[in-house]
């Protein structure tokens, strides 16, 4: 997604009154614009308990189009292409017999398309297909922007990045404080479970709005580099609308991340509750956390680029807590080490290499194993 949508996006906060006119007017123009990101991948998997795989994918090919009508009112949207192209296949079944997934090629996804009314710094409106403010990268997940080669574990199994639907938001922002506040089609309660929340999303697909989700975020970014933040979601999700089942979700975090004097650190913590636990697999609650740091050496070196090495730890586990009193036997509990180095050329072009360990742990009496990766990638936005 281009520059000025992120802009627009970050730029809300608590409501205070006075914006500047000029300020408004480089906001928003009548030009139609497009931009854009992407990003190819070469990943070798190395299981323990199995063979090794290696693999080339242009994982992600994303459009973005920006119109402004007015200096208040604009349209964004944002088309998504996933593994370079879309084919059908057939149904997987499971042991049970119970139809859970197709086994196709690629996806293609409108990740965002709303109509924006920016009414001041202060307060916008957005209503359309749009992303919750849930952590760091569900909003801005643009491959330049993090580290890593694919996105951390934690912004898939807790926050499950990229997480959209339709719905409505306000935004506004003053004096470096954000708020946003998102109403939207709720999660499908049925598929809460082991694996968290990640297959209850809807992707706006005539999306059952019986029981809406609402999320209110809150951010700092009155300090250079510096953004600090937190969340909270609710869903008192559908699990069987002729039964009359629901299952409530909370989803709670905590985030910060700077960028200043040649330092990069991340911290992402969140966790997810369940009230009926006895709806989604037994889990209680689902929780995880990473932290990154990295340091820019070109000052070192005599190459015109951004280079930066960086570690990362993560623990996520999407069944920490169940009623049998300790991780499912299908959950995701994963702990990760893994070190690094992203080379900038421009703040717009990336390439990466990262190397990790990956321990799986698992329940009833079944041993852990480690899963060794390398992955190199390439990306940019536009």
């Amino acid at each position: 997604m281009k520059i000025k949508m992120m802009l627009a996006v970050v730029s809300g906060a608590m409501l205070c009154m006075g914006a500047n006119a000029a300020e408004e007017d480089e906001f928003f123009n009548s030009d139609t614009t497009i931009g854009g990101y992407g990003e190819l991948h070469y990943n070798m998997v190395d299981p323990e308990s199995g063979d090794s795989d290696e693999t080339l994918d242009f994982h992600r090919f994303v459009l973005f189009l920006s119109h402004g009508f007015t200096e208040s009112w604009s349209f964004q949207a944002e088309l998504e292409l996933e593994h370079n192209l879309v084919e059908s296949g057939d149904a997987v079944t499971d042991e049970d017999g119970t139809v859970t997934d197709v086994d196709g090629k690629g996806e293609l996804e409108l990740e965002q398309a709303y109509l924006d009314y920016h009414a001041s710094s202060e307060l916008g409106f957005q209503v359309g297909v749009i992303l919750p403010s849930v952590g760091l990268l569900n909003e801005n997940h643009e491959p330049p922007l993090f580290l890593s080669v694919e996105r951390p574990n934690y912004s898939k199994y807790i926050v499950p990045t990229t997480w959209f639907g339709n719905g409505a938001a306000l935004y506004g922002d003053c004096e470096g404080w954000g708020y946003r506040l998102v109403v939207m089609e709720g999660l499908d309660g049925s598929a809460f479970g082991a694996k968290g929340i990640r297959d209850g999303r809807q992707k706006g697909y005539k999306s059952d709005a019986s029981e809406l989700l609402y999320n209110a975020s809150i951010n700092y970014t009155g300090l250079p580099g510096l953004k600090a933040g937190t969340s909270v979601s609710y869903n008192n999700a559908e699990v069987d609308e002729a039964a009359g089942t629901k299952n409530a979700m909370t989803l709670t975090e905590f985030h910060v991340k700077l960028d200043k004097d040649r330092v990069h650190g991340v911290f992402e913590v969140g966790n997810v509750d369940f009230a009926k636990p006895e709806l989604s697999d037994g889990v209680e609650s689902s929780f995880g956390y990473y932290v990154d740091l990295g340091y820019d050496i070109d000052e070192m070196l005599p190459f015109d680029a951004r280079i930066t090495p960086f570690v990362r730890w993560e623990d996520i586990n999407t069944a920490s807590s169940t009623t049998a009193g300790g991780d499912s036997e299908k959950s995701e509990h994963k702990s990760t080490w893994m070190v690094g180095v992203a080379v900038l050329p421009t703040e717009q072009i990336i390439f990466k290499v990262d190397y990790s360990v990956e321990t799986t742990e698992l329940k009833g009496g079944i041993s852990d194993y480690e899963t060794t990766r390398i992955n190199l990638g390439a990306g940019y936005m536009f």
